[in-house]
């Protein structure tokens, strides 16, 4: 057998036994209910939203600091082992080079905290993590955000620091907790903090149509929790909405309701449309029993087909 057979022969072996260690790191990850994906970049990006990027040039970085790929993140295990068989011919070239000690170019890497996401190299990362390499070349591109990422973080960790960053960035700008009570208000996903300072400013806005003298934000505050956001949590409570939402807050059923209220003011072409039929119409429509009525109906479509 020639050099080039010993090294194919080589390569295919490499990437059958990186292929078994990802199939073994997503099946502990299904025993301990956790996500065996790579961290997607355009999903982290979208939550901490970064300020801007500088260029960093050439670095030597460590691989076990990366943790995240932009557009291959559900092809390799959160180790970097390859999971698809697609990945094959690729992954088995870039073996064979590294086996023959062949200079490959340098990866292409986002850096965000102490962390990396590869733009371009997946495979060149992988090969590297199966041969036991510690550190790779990259041309290094930084993300500038509050919000850093740690250790082992899942994208359901990360979206719950968003939500506490963007809690905290309320109350630091607006005061909200001096003004009404600011520690029931909860939320389950991003975003919705700042929405309810855009609530505010709108109701602020109504008000101020009616009167001569223009009144505070922290005015306006006192008379949004009063006059919209309480009594929507008393249609909640009173019919005990929110068991019908496991894992979510009154906060988020708030947000919710709300927006189905301007739906109803929209199709119905009418600015009466009053909270409680807008609370009770959201419990109809999407409240206990909404998936089993679904189901019902898929069933129902299968049966006369």
């Amino acid at each position: 057998m020639d050099d080039n057979q010993n090294y194919m022969s080589q390569s295919q072996d490499d990437f059958i036994n990186a292929k078994n260690r990802a199939r073994f790191q997503v099946l502990l990850s299904k025993l301990k209910w956790e996500n065996s994906d790579l961290l997607s970049l355009y999903e982290v990006k979208e939550l901490i939203k970064p300020r801007g990027e500088t260029y960093k040039g050439m670095k030597t970085i460590p691989i076990e600091q990366i943790i995240g790929s932009e557009g291959r993140a559900k092809d390799f295990s959160k180790a970097f082992y390859p999971k698809k068989d697609l990945l094959k011919e690729r992954w088995e070239s870039i073996d064979r080079a590294h086996i023959q000690y062949i200079d490959l170019p340098s990866i292409n890497v986002y850096k965000l905290g102490d962390w990396y996401f590869v733009r371009d190299g997946n495979h060149r990362v992988s090969v590297a993590k199966s041969q036991g390499v510690k550190f790779i070349d990259a041309e290094v591109v930084e993300l500038d955000s509050e919000i850093l990422l740690k250790k082992g973080m899942t994208m359901k960790d990360l979206r719950n620091e968003v939500i506490k960053f963007e809690r905290v960035q309320v109350i630091e700008q607006y005061h909200l907790d001096d003004l009404i009570p600011f520690n029931e208000m909860n939320f389950s996903a991003s975003g919705m903090y700042p929405e309810i300072i855009n609530h505010i400013n709108v109701h602020k806005y109504y008000i101020n149509q009616d009167r001569e003298d223009v009144i505070s934000f922290d005015e306006a505050a006192k008379s949004w929790y009063d006059l919209v956001y309480f009594p929507i949590i008393e249609e909640v409570r009173r019919l005990k909405l929110l068991s019908s939402f496991p894992g979510n807050y009154e906060g988020d059923l708030y947000i919710w309701i709300v927006r189905h209220w301007d739906y109803l003011k929209e199709v119905s072409g009418s600015q009466k449309v009053t909270i409680g039929t807008a609370t009770q119409d959201y419990q109809r429509r999407y409240g206990k029993g909404y998936l089993s009525k679904q189901f019902l109906r898929f069933k129902k479509f299968i049966q006369r087909k």
